[in-house]
């Protein structure tokens, strides 16, 4: 049976249209993909995530910990600093990407939902001797994202301190509508905003006050829109365990000089070959979808999938991040997709598709 976060049954009295994800019962959609999309991208939008894995990593060892079962590098991390790491089995190859939040003298790990077990048991066999635990919070926690140009300005009404002077992928313990709260400048939309971890149950006066503050709700189909247009890999998708960071686009997120790490070995020899192919980033002439694992051509041949695809809402064009080989990603390249034995022309183009606007 999948499970459930506590504001399951909110989602299913406003007409959410559930769906199994990662093992939990979510909302895709409650209006439109694109009716929610461009809320989120115009105006703000208000996510349930609670599906998302949150682990505590506290003890004597833990910056070693994570130093040895992380790709980043965690030893450096300022107060209340959160930085996107990835953790690699022996092969270098993904087992899951995540957040680090440094937290007082604690770490704190957002984890895909799907992997949480893998990556609680990964963690486990690895401590060793080392003087470290992990506790599993994903079922005593909630977790919302609010994102959007807006979100700010709305969700500073509801927080005790003032999150407008909270720095990009930093952290801060606060109150939210007087609840104990970790509130994060982070999202995976490519919008400003942020993402509010609460004890369980908590979150719903949070969502309902923000939401009757002109805070859309939002699914998971929004989201993989959003997220796609901003170039973010989705694990199961862009990354996975037969996937590498460095032919993901990802080597910014490996740190070869920070010491030992598994994996470490497997990338160096990566690191100084020609990765056979590369993350790419793909638009369309026509306005047919790419879906995942349609097949890219080149004259003919196959050479590639997509792995992610939609029409984007916000630049009115069929767009996908697809793996080709490194001879053909260079920006401009002219392929075609294969969309059920019909040749669709494309070409590579720079990631990520979208870039918010900054002031």
């Amino acid at each position: 049976m999948a499970l459930e976060t506590s504001l399951h049954s909110w989602h299913s009295t406003h007409g959410a249209r559930m769906v199994d994800f990662g093992g939990w019962d979510m909302p895709v959609q409650y209006t439109t993909i694109v009716d929610e999309h461009v809320s989120v991208r115009n105006d703000s939008g208000i996510f349930d995530i609670g599906h998302m894995g949150r682990l505590r990593i506290h003890g004597p060892d833990s910056t070693n910990f994570l130093q040895l079962t992380c790709s980043n590098n965690s030893a450096n991390l300022r107060a209340g600093q959160v930085r996107y790491n990835l953790v690699c089995n022996e092969k270098g190859n993904i087992l899951d990407d995540i957040l680090v939040y440094q937290h007082a003298d604690d770490f704190i790990l957002v984890v895909n939902a799907s992997n949480r077990l893998k990556i609680v048991s990964w963690l486990e066999s690895n401590i060793k001797s080392l003087n470290v635990k992990i506790e599993d919070q994903t079922l005593s926690t909630s977790m919302i994202a609010v994102q959007g140009p807006k979100s700010i300005n709305l969700a500073k009404q509801l927080i005790s301190n003032d999150i407008s002077k909270l720095g990009y992928y930093f952290s801060f313990d606060s109150k939210t509508m007087d609840i104990p709260s970790l509130v994060s400048r982070t999202g995976y939309t490519g919008e400003d905003g942020i993402e509010i971890i609460l004890p369980r149950g908590e979150e719903i006066k949070v969502w309902e006050k923000l939401v009757s503050l002109g805070c859309k709700p939002c699914g998971l189909g929004a989201r993989d829109t959003l997220r796609l247009e901003a170039g973010m890999p989705l694990y199961g998708h862009e990354i996975d365990e037969s996937t590498n960071p460095l032919e993901a686009g990802l080597g910014w997120a490996v740190k070869f000089d920070k010491g030992e790490f598994i994996g470490k070995e497997a990338l160096l020899k990566e690191k100084n070959t020609q990765s056979a192919r590369i993350r790419v980033g793909v638009e369309l002439s026509g306005k047919r979808i790419p879906r995942e694992l349609y097949p890219i051509t080149k004259n003919g041949t196959v050479v590639g999938k997509v792995t992610s695809g939609t029409f984007s809402p916000t630049f009115n064009k069929s767009i996908a991040m697809a793996y080709v080989p490194a001879t053909l990603s260079a920006i401009g390249t002219e392929l075609d997709v294969d969309i059920r034995g019909k040749s669709e022309p494309c070409k590579v183009v720079p990631l990520p598709f979208y870039k918010r606007k900054t002031t």
